[in-house]
């Protein structure tokens, strides 16, 4: 492929100065991160939870996520939250790595320390280090198939091939929006004639794919197409009708400025209307597919602001070939100081205070009040039972050295979450239970009291009930 750089520079011409870059953010994101105050989030307990029950998949996702988390936290011999979080600030790094790479075979030796710098200071990447998440699994994976699948543009290689689709497989198992990654390979092998790989190698990438993709395949067609069916329901339109909401897609556009930085998300917008070269539309066509589709979504029903996260990988070398080195500065400044803001606030919360609450408040509280109803249950000597996620997937978390039976509330008809779809009450379980609910109680019975309430849950109407499981299933 015809590259803006005539010699693309050796890896002794840009590594080393890249890993100094890698080792000083990482490290300090992990510092940060031993001393952050807040509390395991919902998802992040649920994904660690999926760690403790190794699958092929999950309800709402495929299971990479799940799988690293318990190795690291085996390896650590620890569950602590450092280290459910840890990977996120060390996969980014080494998602910085892979895009230098990227950027110094189209570019030069000084995009690629740039395209390093940028990334590892985007707010999605500054988040994704502190907070783990399937984007962040996903986003080493991703780059890798987009670099091997320029690799193969230029060697014609088979084994360069098989990386493309053993690396797309593996994000897509991280998660599904990995998808773009085909969308936006198969646009620039049709417009951009030097991408095409061969049928030969087109060949080989597609079984790549389809061997990792495989066991979560088989697994969705053996557990009724769950996840298919949870990604229909957050799509909404496909089930309920479009709305055709202007407003939504303006607001879910406006929220990648903060998902990728202004100066950056300007500079994309500025790439995708002037392409130049042949790098420059391959970048357009393998970055733009899931921006574009996730705007679509947002017109027709909802999108969350982190869904075109695909996007800026492709999109973080096209905006460093884009902008002129001031450009660069002022974004790398700007976006700098969200990267520092964001793990002092976590080491300084509650402080500081929105209103009246900490600024960060729907981080805090969660694990006091699984503690409370962790020792309410000890104390009666019930079982738990709860209709609410969040506050199931914590309890999971914090008992997990505790022996509290743990249980969602019986569901008819598909199940609403991975517990209620592995962890309901069982029918032949009789007798009383503790029942934690928000608003009404669902069977009459005799309150209990010493719940906390405190962070997120410090305003909301929470109950504990000692009721007769079979109450529960006559519901």
């Amino acid at each position: 492929m015809q590259n803006d750089v005539p010699n693309p520079p050796r890896l002794n011409e840009w590594l080393p100065t890249a890993l100094i870059l890698v080792v000083v953010a990482v490290g300090l994101r992990l510092l940060a991160l031993a001393f952050d105050q807040t509390d395991l989030f919902v998802d992040e307990v649920q994904y660690w939870f999926w760690g403790q029950n190794l699958d092929f998949g999950y309800y709402s996702k495929p299971p990479l996520i799940g799988w690293v988390i318990r190795l690291v936290t085996d390896l650590a011999g620890s569950d602590a939250a450092f280290w459910v979080r840890m990977p996120g600030a060390v996969l980014h790094g080494i998602t910085a790595l892979i895009l230098g790479a990227l950027a110094a075979r189209l570019i030069g030796r000084a995009a690629a320390l740039w395209t390093v710098a940028l990334y590892l200071s985007l707010p999605f990447v500054s988040l994704g280090s502190v907070m783990i998440s399937t984007d962040t699994i996903m986003a080493p994976f991703y780059a890798a198939a987009l670099l091997f699948l320029l690799r193969t543009a230029d060697t014609r290689r088979a084994s360069d091939a098989l990386a493309v689709g053993l690396f797309a497989g593996l994000a897509f198992m991280a998660k599904y929006a990995a998808i773009y990654i085909l969308a936006g390979a198969g646009l620039a092998m049709i417009f951009v004639p030097m991408l095409r790989p061969g049928w030969r190698n087109l060949a080989v990438m597609i079984a790549g794919f389809a061997l990792v993709i495989s066991p979560n395949v088989m697994w969705n067609l053996s557990h009724d197409l769950t996840t298919v069916s949870h990604t229909m329901d957050n799509a909404g339109w496909v089930r309920h009708g479009a709305k055709f909401d202007l407003g939504s897609l303006l607001t879910f556009l406006g929220s990648q400025f903060g998902v990728f930085g202004v100066i950056p998300m300007a500079a994309l917008i500025w790439a995708y209307l002037r392409p130049r070269t042949q790098a420059h539309r391959a970048l357009v066509l393998l970055s733009i597919p899931a921006i574009f589709v996730v705007s679509v979504q947002s017109l027709m029903d909802k999108a969350y602001a982190n869904w075109a996260i695909a996007t800026y990988f492709a999109g973080t070398v096209l905006v460093v070939m884009v902008l002129p080195r001031w450009g660069r500065i002022a974004a790398l400044a700007l976006n700098g100081i969200l990267a520092v803001a964001l793990p002092v606030l976590l080491i300084l919360v509650p402080w500081p205070m929105s209103g009246d609450k900490p600024l960060l408040n729907r981080y805090l509280g969660r694990h006091a009040l699984s503690e409370s109803i962790l020792t309410l249950a000890e104390r009666e000597d019930l079982p738990v039972v709860t209709s609410n996620r969040d506050i199931l997937a914590d309890l999971f978390y914090t008992g997990r050295d505790r022996d509290v039976a743990l249980y969602a509330t019986p569901e008819t008809g598909r199940p609403s979450s991975y517990y209620a779809q592995n962890f309901a009450l069982p029918e032949d379980i009789a007798g009383p239970v503790l029942v934690v609910s928000l608003g009404d109680i669902p069977c009459p019975g005799d309150a209990l009291e010493g719940l906390v309430r405190d962070g997120t849950w410090s305003t909301t109407e929470l109950h504990a009930t000692r009721v007769d499981a079979g109450c529960l299933f006559a519901k």
